[in-house]
């Protein structure tokens, strides 16, 4: 059985809101299907007796994409993902506190092909700021949700996703078994 689309987003967008803030999607270009954002920033520090005393020091930032559409085809993920990262670049500021800035794409379709869901698997970008990474990294992640199927899958970076996913599916299908419907 089929989830219906608008209210597995209202779940996922729940389910963000715990430590993303969520944006409203803009109008981008008509056959982008954004169905909002979310952005995740976060600076930890660590000090010694007093905050003058600091020990170590660094940023984390990501930024959410989700789309959503009856079915995506490969191009229109493509667009999707360029899209995404085209728009999280220029927000990436490296420095020597900066530990990561990750770009995060998630397709939710009614029904994924094949050949999209190994377009988005395979889909990948990496970036090293500085000798070593010491200014931080820049990753893709990137996962597709069939709500037929119930099933998601994920680039390499995006594995947790995968997971992520799962989860909701077996507490989605809990709450309809524990609701009687």
């Amino acid at each position: 059985m089929a989830m219906d689309r608008a209210e597995f987003l209202e779940i996922v967008k729940d389910a963000y809101s715990a430590y993303y803030t969520i944006l409203p999607a803009e109008e981008v270009r008509e056959e982008l299907p954004l169905a909002f954002r979310a952005e995740y920033n976060v600076r930890d520090e660590q000090y010694f007796f007093v905050k003058s005393a600091n020990i170590w020091k660094n940023e984390k930032h990501e930024y959410c994409f989700v789309f959503s559409a009856p079915s995506f085809d490969p191009a229109l993920a493509e667009e999707c993902i360029d899209f995404s990262l085209k728009e999280m670049l220029p927000k990436v500021k490296p420095h020597k506190e900066h530990q990561y800035t990750n770009c995060k794409v998630i397709l939710i379709a009614d029904s994924i092909d094949d050949a999209t869901m190994k377009t988005v698997q395979k889909k990948k970008f990496s970036r090293s700021y500085g000798p070593l990474s010491i200014h931080g990294y820049t990753e893709l992640l990137c996962a597709a949700v069939d709500l037929e199927k119930r099933k998601a899958g994920a680039n390499r970076c995006g594995r947790d996703l995968e997971a992520f996913f799962g989860k909701l599916f077996a507490l989605r299908s809990e709450d309809t078994q524990g609701n009687g419907k």
